[in-house]
């Protein structure tokens, strides 16, 4: 089982190496047959060879299993034309990874923020909407025909649609409880936004075993505020699943707890939810829970698509793990009110993980 690690900008390098310190851990107490391979992205790599993701290391990601993508620092980075390439974009595109999963969840001994506790997955499709270098074969989906007219497109297609509405019914059925909502903005968004309820609803005659409702975008922000318990799997678009995600996050506990992947038919990168915090670079002050429980949901991935029950079972090591400490301001990071910084908090996960997977040999 061969993964890449890209460590990325930032405190990247800092959490990526959290990350594989806690799955080598579980590859040591599981026998997984984990393998790593890094490469160096970012700001680092463009001054070294001129671009922030060289083609061979696309090559690589390809011929890997998984993927673990650090932060990055992509509004840095100077015109693709002169070596700034977003590599989480490129990863989405060239491995079409239409699917970014983030579940978000209340966690016991550590507040939340809505009037609920939520336990939720948003299912946001990836690849196109109104993300501009995702709307157009060559260029970008913005132009400006005038110097003081700038103007942005979304795509949305049947297929995208049809895909990632399938992607999310699937999770409702397996993993969730039944019930799905697509969130849009149909009644001013008349043709794109309908499209996608089209084909949701064409697939969702498949699942008859699974509810359905739907929400505007603009009630779903206040709903998750007011009352979040009441969802559980939310099917949306690009820039909508976005927004959502990094609200519910929060909303949860912290945007530093939120997972997440980019999963497509044969591919998937772990990619942490929030930013490369470049003004805590290198200060032991990251909190790596994100890197690490998107982890978690790669070797979850792997699991199912290879069959293999020891990758779930540690990626549910993991989630616990995390749980687990937490619950306790002295066993969590300094974001989380807690006391520990990121190598020492890596270090007291990395001993939880193995002393779970010990005890349930």
């Amino acid at each position: 089982m061969h993964l890449v690690m890209l460590p990325g900008d930032g405190i990247g390098p800092e959490i990526s190496h959290a990350t594989r310190r806690v799955l080598e851990v579980a590859d040591r107490a599981l026998a997984l047959g984990l393998t790593f391979e890094e490469h160096e992205i970012g700001l680092s790599r463009l001054a070294r060879d001129g671009s922030t993701f060289p083609e061979a290391v696309l090559e690589r990601c390809r011929a890997s299993d998984g993927v673990i993508l650090g932060p990055v620092s992509h509004s840095d980075y100077p015109p693709r034309e002169k070596g700034g390439i977003n590599g989480s974009a490129l990863l989405r595109r060239e491995l079409d990874l239409y699917a970014n999963i983030r579940p978000c969840r209340s966690r016991e001994g550590l507040a939340y923020y809505g009037r609920t506790p939520i336990d939720l997955v948003i299912v946001r499709e990836n690849t196109e909407g109104f993300y501009a270098d995702r709307t157009m074969h060559m260029g970008t989906g913005e132009f400006m025909p005038t110097p003081d007219v700038a103007i942005a497109m979304r795509k949305v297609t049947a297929k995208g649609s049809e895909r990632i509405a399938r992607a999310a019914f699937e999770i409702a059925r397996t993993r969730r409880r039944r019930k799905l909502t697509y969130v849009h903005k149909v009644n001013v968004l008349k043709m794109s936004d309908a499209l996608f309820l089209k084909e949701g609803r064409r697939v969702a005659e498949s699942y008859p075993d699974i509810a359905t409702d739907d929400q505007l975008i603009d009630s779903m922000t206040a709903m998750l505020v007011r009352d979040a318990a009441r969802f559980d799997v939310i099917v949306t678009t690009n820039m909508f699943g976005d927004i959502l995600s990094d609200l519910a996050s929060e909303l949860s506990g912290s945007l530093g707890l939120g997972a997440a992947i980019n999963a497509g038919d044969q591919h998937c990168v772990a990619q942490a939810q929030h930013g490369s915090a470049p003004d805590i670079q290198g200060q032991d002050k990251a909190n790596p829970c994100s890197l690490v429980l998107s982890a978690a949901m790669l070797l979850d991935w792997l699991a199912d698509r290879l069959d293999r029950p020891d990758l779930r079972r540690g990626a549910a090591a993991i989630d616990a793990a995390v749980d687990h400490l937490v619950k306790d301001p002295a066993t969590r990071t300094r974001d989380l009110g807690g006391l520990l910084g990121t190598q020492a908090f890596a270090e007291t996960l990395c001993k939880e993980v193995e002393s779970r997977l010990r005890h349930t040999r």
